[in-house]
């Protein structure tokens, strides 16, 4: 007769895994990812964004895929997350609308690219509007 075995053990025998190293208290700071499996979270976050080949950053207004709202990208930014998340919540703020910040790109809800170009500039970018 063969021998019963509980789910939780055939999963640490199919992956090798001792109860010691499934704990969570073990494992200090570590986060799973199912991309490339377990992640050191004190590594420092990388912008993937690269920038334009002038140096300037290109404002392209949006309506396609969004229902007929109109949005503006920001393109071009380099630097951390966390820097394109704070120039992203000062620049929803000055033009009173929302947006988002994510993989290198910056959102603003609505046709505001005068008042954008206006906020970038005093920064000390340079910009382009592209497209429509």
């Amino acid at each position: 007769m063969s021998k019963k075995i509980s789910l939780a053990d055939w999963q640490q025998q199919l992956t090798g895994a001792t109860p010691e190293s499934t704990n969570p208290a073990n494992q200090a700071g570590l986060v799973y990812s199912t991309a490339t499996g377990r992640i050191d979270a004190s590594s420092p976050a990388v912008s993937t964004a690269e920038g334009f080949a002038d140096g300037a950053l290109r404002i392209r207004r949006e309506t396609k895929g969004r229902g007929g709202k109109t949005v503006l990208t920001i393109l071009g930014l380099t630097g951390s997350p966390s820097e394109l998340s704070q120039l992203c919540t000062e620049l929803k703020k000055k033009c009173a609308c929302g947006g988002s910040a994510k993989d290198g790109i910056i959102e603003i809800q609505g046709d505001k690219r005068e008042l954008v170009t206006t906020l970038l500039q005093q920064k000390g970018f340079k910009v382009k509007q592209a497209g429509g």
